[in-house]
Parts: C-alpha cells; structure tokens; sequence
C-alpha cells in the first residue's frame, strides 16, 4: 500500500482534487501527492469503465491522466504540484 513519505523539514503545498482541499509535500508529483491524500482512482477506463490510477510512475504507460487547471490529458506522474492546483479526474477521451 501507498504510504505518505514522512518528511518533517518539506514545505506543504495545498490543491484541490475533485474539489475537496488536499495537503502534499513540496516536491512530490501529483501522482504522489494524489495517493498520499487517499486518492487511488485517477479516471476510469474509456472502454471498460474500469478504475485507472498511477501504474508506472515514469510516464511510459499513460494510466495516471488527469486533468489539471482545465487543461485534459496530463500525465500526473510527470507534473510537480503546484500551491493552488485545481486537479480533477480525466473525463475526456485521450487526444481530444
């Protein structure tokens, strides 16, 4: 299971997801800071309606997209949180 890295020295950054406030760590990736809030389920499949969520955590495999400031398609591994992000589910399709 996912656990939140115990650093007491790094800075919290405050961000939304689904509109509900969330806390993370300075530094982590959005994925990171996604599954340190309790959060496992970052879209759901376009085929199958299954639950995605990170998987590689390198950015190969495309399974952690979200959305991120209204902008669709962002690979929440690769992004940094930022203070004051507005993060949301993936709802459209990849490449729309």
């Amino acid at each position: 299971m996912f656990q939140k890295p115990r650093e007491a020295h790094a800075p919290s950054v405050h961000f939304t997801f689904e509109e509900v406030a969330c806390e993370a760590a300075a530094g982590q990736t959005v994925a990171a800071a996604l599954m340190g809030a309790g959060y496992l389920t970052f879209r759901e499949s376009l085929v199958s309606g299954s639950p995605r969520a990170a998987y590689c955590m390198m950015g190969v495999c495309f399974e952690c997209l979200v959305e991120i400031d209204g902008h669709p398609n962002q690979q929440a591994c690769m992004v940094l949180i930022r203070e004051g992000m507005q993060i949301k589910r993936q709802s459209r399709p990849f490449g729309e």
